[in-house]
């Protein structure tokens, strides 16, 4: 059955209704004309419950803008969307085309840090951002009482004489949710083993993000990343008020699985609602919160990841990094929604 705000429909009746399904839900294609961001290929995704989404396969199938029932909740950078066209992966340069946006996808080479490793310079936070995909797609059908959305695309990190990973990504939901589902599959197109990091950067700001917002979790135990950040050890589910030229501040969680689930939400008590991330332990062994309350540079992330961000090198050298091997196929799932009113945070917070 199709759920459209607290209210179920068959297939006949809801198409006794409306005209055409886009009038309630759609997965709309796009391109960015002018700007920085002129030639940026968008699909706007309207689930029908609430939940309005930007995809960016022009920007490595990441996600820009985010809002539920029209309140933004995802965080754009003062870049706003940069085509890959400006891309320039040398020292620092990688924020020039920080959109940021609900979801910056980082790897597949390194997270983290610049560094050297294995004789290769590797930038921050890796390239696959940077990739407009291909073999893009999106469907629409039924499927029995639900209408079922898909949006896919394929993006290639390779190189001649180096790395031949692919990642391949579906965004799917139903008409009327107020949640999607990511699945992504990440292949070594190679010969030969390849180190593989993997960090989903989703990225929340105002007013989402603010003094009555708190961060919920399944972590048994926090560390602080350097001596700056545990000294705010205490405050990391809170949010302060913006200032002027604020550090940063990276906490790593160690989460708790019941079975091999695990959840991390922000939710704000004015507005009434928060956003939550649902993935597997096994697939996603670590989780990073970058806290950032800088004026202009007000937000926070939730970061799942298969290995913190301290860079290739550092995680080769802590034994720590991950290999796909010749042929392997890796696979994650997250899950992103809305809890509507502490009711619905309850029942997560009792997810199995």
């Amino acid at each position: 059955m199709a759920k459209i705000f607290d209210k179920q429909y068959s297939k006949q009746e809801l198409k006794s209704y409306v005209g055409d399904i886009s009038q309630i839900a759609d997965a709309k294609y796009s391109e960015l004309k002018d700007g920085r961001g002129g030639g940026v290929s968008v699909v706007d995704i309207k689930t029908g419950g609430g939940l309005d989404i930007s995809v960016l396969p022009g920007r490595g199938m990441d996600f820009a803008g985010a809002q539920y029932k029209g309140v933004p909740f995802g965080y754009i950078s003062n870049t706003g969307v940069v085509s890959p066209t400006y891309f320039d992966e040398n020292g620092m340069n990688y924020f020039r085309n920080f959109t940021a946006g609900l979801l910056t996808t980082c790897g597949l080479c390194n997270v983290g840090p610049p560094c050297e490793d294995d004789g290769k310079l590797l930038g921050i936070h890796g390239k696959i951002s940077n990739i407009p995909a291909d073999d893009i797609g999106i469907s629409k059908e039924w499927v029995g009482d639900e209408f079922v959305f898909k949006v896919r695309g394929k993006v290639r990190e390779s190189e001649f004489f180096a790395q031949n990973l692919t990642l391949t990504r579906e965004i799917s939901f139903s008409l009327g949710d107020k949640k999607i589902l990511i699945s992504d599959a990440v292949e070594n197109c190679g010969f030969k083993p390849h180190p593989l990091m993997l960090l989903y950067h989703f990225n929340f700001g105002h007013p989402l993000v603010g003094t009555d917002t708190k961060l919920y979790h399944t972590s048994a135990h926090i560390n602080p990343k350097d001596d700056y950040s545990a000294k705010y050890l205490d405050n990391c589910h809170s949010f302060e008020v913006p200032v002027l030229d604020c550090p940063e501040n990276v906490f790593f969680y160690d989460m708790k699985p019941s079975g091999d689930n695990v959840f991390s939400c922000l939710y704000n008590d004015v507005l009434g609602f928060g956003v939550y991330l649902k993935y597997k332990k096994s697939q996603l062994s670590n989780f990073t919160q970058w806290k950032n309350m800088g004026k202009g540079a007000y937000v926070t992330a939730m970061e799942p990841c298969n290995t913190p961000p301290i860079g290739r090198a550092a995680a080769r050298e802590q034994g720590i990094l991950e290999f796909l091997e010749e042929g392997e196929v890796r696979r994650f799932d997250i899950e992103l929604g809305i809890v509507d009113g502490r009711n619905e945070l309850a029942e997560l917070q009792n997810y199995k």
